[in-house]
């Protein structure tokens, strides 16, 4: 579960491809999507389907459905549609009213900040990745935390023949890599403390933090200087140097890294690389309308 991935000694180009369908809702309240509906039958799973278009019916006109009205409006048999009520109610996407209906719950609210926050920061910040990357001919990753992870957002890979195995939508632990360590740092101390404790620290390599004690003691020192250092800790021979963004909310919204192997980020350039991360999260952090703390020089 590497931060860099392994090493691929071999040219990579990342395609994505993304299908953007629009919703609309109808006089009974629902969303259509009309690009999906087209797609064949083999592309669907029934269960996702129905929740999704469960979820699609609650966020209609009409806010509140029994088991029945939603069993009956989808065509869904009562037993089908109350198991998949009862597992959205329980992942925190429904709320269950005192008359047995259902509306959607905030954890829904929560994910569209999400995204609406990753677009944001990827527009701010995909030119200043792109300079970095052509400066330090390493790779650029951009990561957003999400539960107890830090999810790559945006890569910019660096123009060598030795290419990082990393992708956008990869998650990664906050205990070992450079990235989730500089979300980690700067959680409020009740949502650290609950993340941690629920979490394992796995070990990846013989640098690995494994104690939650030597973990703080880490992040103590990223809140200080602002740079978190991934040293080996997630895959060995790679080397990443991390800074956080700030929204104007003051909370980390995001992370931005540097990556390369040892070879190319040694000890030595290490201090340099930090200092312009840190410059360049300092920028996106202003541009977001965020104000940085002021951070120490030493890494």
């Amino acid at each position: 579960m590497p931060e860099a991935g392994g090493l691929l000694f071999q040219p990579i180009e990342m395609a994505t491809a993304n299908q953007e369908l629009a919703g609309r809702l109808d006089r009974g309240g629902e969303f259509h999507y009309p690009g999906a509906m087209k797609e064949g039958k083999a592309h669907r799973v029934p269960a996702v389907l129905r929740g999704l278009q469960i979820l699609e019916l609650l966020a209609g006109e009409k806010k509140r459905w029994t088991t029945t009205e939603v069993s009956r409006k989808l065509k869904i048999p009562k037993s089908t549609t109350s198991y998949l009520l009862h597992t959205l109610l329980g992942r925190g996407y429904l709320v269950r009213e005192g008359e047995g209906s259902y509306r959607l719950g905030m954890k829904l609210l929560g994910l569209g900040g999400l995204a609406l926050r990753g677009i944001e920061v990827r527009e701010v910040a995909m030119p200043i990745l792109r300079r970095l990357t052509a400066e330090t001919q390493t790779t650029a990753h951009l990561a957003v935390l999400e539960g107890a992870e830090a999810v790559y957002i945006e890569r910019v890979p660096s123009p060598g023949f030795i290419q990082l195995d990393t992708w956008v939508g990869r998650r990664m632990p906050l205990h070992s890599t450079s990235v989730g360590k500089a979300l980690g740092a700067f959680l409020p101390e009740e949502e650290a403390d609950a993340i941690f404790q629920s979490t394992l620290l796995p070990r990846f390599t013989p640098r690995t933090i494994v104690s939650l004690p030597r973990l703080k003691q880490e992040f103590k020192r990223i809140r200080e200087n602002g740079v978190a250092i991934d040293n080996e800790e997630n895959t060995p021979g790679v080397r990443c140097v991390a800074a956080p963004i700030f929204g104007s909310n003051g909370r980390a919204v995001a992370a931005l890294s540097l990556t390369g192997p040892v070879q190319q980020v040694t000890e030595e350039s290490a201090g340099k690389i930090a200092e312009k991360v840190k410059e360049a999260a300092r920028q996106i952090t202003q541009t977001l309308g965020g104000q940085p703390p002021i951070f120490g020089k030493d890494i």
